[in-house]
């Protein structure tokens, strides 16, 4: 793991590794935040935001599905996770007239996957995770926040 401020790069080499780091920071993140997520498909975006749900809002992670025909699914716990797949929006136009950026300032875990698509509405002190494929099974997580990471212990 790579680490300076405002950034953290952490290399999974697994599927489970990915679900462990979403637990790890779900335990310990704060509430309200948004959390925007990017990557390609099968990059592991949903499989962090199982491990964010047990570990954030001590949910049994099976609960979590890709919203992606949905747009949102809400999982209260402990903590409320309010997870966005926008893969399938049009354009955010069609986000806002759903009244979605609403939950950016609800008392819980805003997840987006797909967040590109509403790039200029994103909350400016949002954090910010990119999933790339390295290898067969290893992603390159890289976390950022304009507010800075001192507060997520990864290790």
């Amino acid at each position: 793991m790579g680490r300076s401020r405002g950034l953290i790069h952490y290399v999974s080499h697994s599927a489970q590794e990915t679900f462990d780091l979403g637990l790890r920071l779900g335990q310990q993140m704060p509430v309200p935040i948004v959390i925007c997520l990017f990557g390609e498909l099968a990059a592991g975006k949903t499989t962090f935001i199982k491990g964010l749900v047990q570990g954030a809002a001590q949910l049994d992670p099976s609960i979590v599905q890709s919203p992606t025909f949905t747009y949102l699914h809400i999982y209260e716990g402990q903590k409320t996770i309010y997870h966005f797949d926008l893969y399938r929006l049009r354009d955010i136009d069609e986000f806002l007239s759903m009244g979605f950026d609403e939950y950016f300032d609800a008392e819980g875990i805003c997840c987006i996957e797909w967040s590109e698509r509403i790039a200029a509405y994103v909350p400016p002190d949002s954090l910010q995770l990119s999933f790339e494929h390295l290898e067969k099974d290893q992603r390159l997580i890289t976390l950022t926040s304009s507010k800075g990471l001192d507060f997520y212990a990864t290790s």
